[in-house]
């Protein structure tokens, strides 16, 4: 019964996840929808900005705080809505806060368990803790790994709350600074061919610069292994 409390609030927040997802909560957020309300949105957005900006931030918690597929969706509404700047800080914002939520809820989770460890999951924790700076933010940068699947993965690995919150501030903020950028020419990109996909997430132009700066994450444990071998 210990345990099952303990694991009860990342049931509840994965459950919230699912139904959000079935419920096709963030078709409201498809950016076809989005280009054709823009100009009501942004008329609204301009009348209310503090409420306009809380609701972008919620929205980013939510999203992440329930590992919902697809919350990118809500980050491209943000740079269409918002511009580069401002959209960027409001859903990197909500992210870290949602990142947070969910953080606790899986370190709780974690906390609970008695049992021993598979050994490649000693092994992985034995590599994280030699280098932890370099392997959280590895994982926050690389885009491949699930941003709510790589929070789990950082409280069963025992992050502690300042390394989170600093991969998570600057690994996450960079990813949805791109995200951010990219939606905010999608109204232009509408109109002019008519329909867009996800899949210019995967352009070179996207993704290099991110692999890059994961590269540069585990510079120093590859410094570390010359030096071993010499």
């Amino acid at each position: 019964m210990k345990r099952l409390r303990a694991f009860l609030p990342l049931l509840v927040l994965v459950a919230i996840g699912v139904a959000l997802f079935l419920g096709g909560a963030l078709d409201r957020f498809d950016p076809h929808r989005v280009a054709q309300e823009e100009a009501e949105l942004r008329a609204a957005i301009t009348a209310h900005p503090v409420l306009a900006a809380l609701a972008q931030i919620g929205l980013m918690m939510l999203a992440i705080a329930t590992g919902i597929p697809g919350a990118v969706v809500v980050v491209l509404a943000g740079g269409m809505l918002f511009g580069i700047v401002e959209g960027t800080l409001l859903s990197s914002l909500g992210t870290t806060l949602g990142a947070l939520i969910l953080f606790f809820a899986s370190r709780s989770a974690f906390a609970s368990g008695d049992g021993t460890a598979p050994a490649w999951v000693e092994r992985v924790r034995s590599g994280y803790r030699a280098y932890p700076v370099s392997y959280a933010m590895f994982l926050r940068l690389v885009p491949f790994f699930p941003f709510g699947g790589v929070t789990i993965a950082l409280a069963g690995l025992g992050c502690p709350l300042w390394l989170f919150l600093l991969a998570t501030a600057t690994g996450g903020s960079v990813m949805i600074a791109f995200e951010t950028a990219l939606g905010a020419g999608l109204t232009e990109t509408i109109a002019r061919e008519g329909t867009v996909s996800l899949n210019l997430f995967a352009h070179r132009s996207v993704l290099l610069p991110l692999l890059g700066m994961a590269v540069l994450a585990l510079a120093p444990i590859v410094l570390a292994q010359l030096r071993r071998s010499r």
